[in-house]
């Protein structure tokens, strides 16, 4: 052989075991657990590509339009004030206790089965904080469930509180005229975004769906729905639920609010007008500086309301208003209602 022959086979003997080398070090690759995804899998360490795409993505801005804004949460709030006591379950509810630095204004006892968690929060007053309270607690969220909580007596509007670096959301359920369910539903999906536990809001709506609709199915059709009066507060003029939530639960209890045509969430209205529109059920709603009791005392004295069909039958419900609110407490108030207005339907 002469030598450039013997060069030549000595180039390709060589590149050949190379070839063969990486081979064998390709296919131990592919039986590795760490190439499959298996590994890292196993170790805590992200899933493949494809997984993660299914996946809410934690570090992706959120955008919402809400009290006529357009809000941005670049990431989930880790230090979040709820105003108002629905939205407070709201958050309780979705497992978010141990994000929250401080919370204001209960209406009456929060859910039973949240108060572990709520006890562990700061109260930082019984109504609105001062701003000053609220500073001090560092929030970089707050969400209120009234307009009443970004005003003059509240903790400062959504944009002074942008301008300081906190973000905020307004519980917009409430604070529209004629909200339905599925309004509320959308709070509760907002907030699950904003902290990027979509999975764990869905699932809360559907629970909350179930329970309202075995109500509804056990209450079956109602032909002739009962007219029913809601009694807020007054004694001069009653203060009454108007085209707001109370109506939607309502409709959906088989009922018809006698001021449903006033379109506006809450109206005071005559006494005059409640004895001509002449209600079959009385709604008091348990809150406030008078008891329930005492409502109930002064609707039953008020001769101006001795012909009204619901005095004459005494049949008046109790409501609490934290049930009345847009929170999670839907499938407790349409129960409520349901049972109240047509109680033969719901004897064992």
């Amino acid at each position: 052989m002469k030598a450039p022959e013997k060069k030549w086979h000595r180039l390709w003997k060589g590149s050949w075991s190379v070839l063969i080398l990486a081979l064998m070090l390709v296919a131990t690759a592919c039986g590795s657990p760490a190439a499959s995804g298996q590994g890292e899998q196993a170790q805590g360490n992200p899933a493949p590509a494809a997984q993660q795409q299914a996946q809410p993505v934690a570090d992706k801005p959120v955008t919402l339009q809400n009290n006529g804004m357009e809000m941005t949460y670049p990431e989930a709030p880790k230090r979040a004030v709820t105003l108002n006591q629905h939205v407070t379950e709201v958050m309780l509810a979705l497992g978010l206790g141990d994000k929250m630095v401080g919370t204001a204004y209960l209406d009456d006892q929060i859910l039973p089965e949240l108060k572990e968690a709520y006890d562990k929060v700061p109260v930082l007053s019984d109504k609105y904080p001062s701003k000053e309270v609220l500073m001090a607690a560092e929030p970089d969220f707050v969400y209120a469930g009234w307009k009443s909580g970004f005003g003059d007596k509240g903790v400062g509007s959504m944009e002074e509180l942008e301008k300081a670096g906190i973000k905020s959301y307004l519980h917009e359920s409430s604070n529209k005229t004629a909200p339905t369910v599925e309004d509320v539903f959308t709070d509760i999906q907002n907030i699950g975004r904003i902290f990027r536990m979509e999975d764990r809001a869905n699932e809360l709506v559907s629970k909350m769906k179930t329970e309202m609709e075995q109500t509804t199915s056990k209450l079956g059709q109602v032909d002739k729905p009962l007219k029913v009066f809601v009694y807020d507060s007054g004694e001069e003029q009653a203060f009454t639920a108007a085209n707001n939530y109370m109506t939607a639960l309502i409709n959906m209890a088989g009922g018809k609010n006698i001021f449903d045509d006033i379109q506006k969430g809450w109206a005071d209205v005559s006494w005059e007008e409640v004895v001509s529109r002449n209600p079959d059920v009385i709604i008091i709603v348990d809150y406030g500086d008078k008891s329930q009791e005492q409502k109930r005392e002064l609707l039953l004295s008020k001769k101006e309301l001795a012909s009204v069909s619901a005095i004459q039958n005494n049949r008046l419900i109790v409501l609490p208003l934290s049930a009345a609110s847009e929170g999670v407490r839907g499938p407790i108030a349409l129960k409520i209602l349901a049972e109240g207005l047509y109680p033969e339907k719901f004897k064992q």
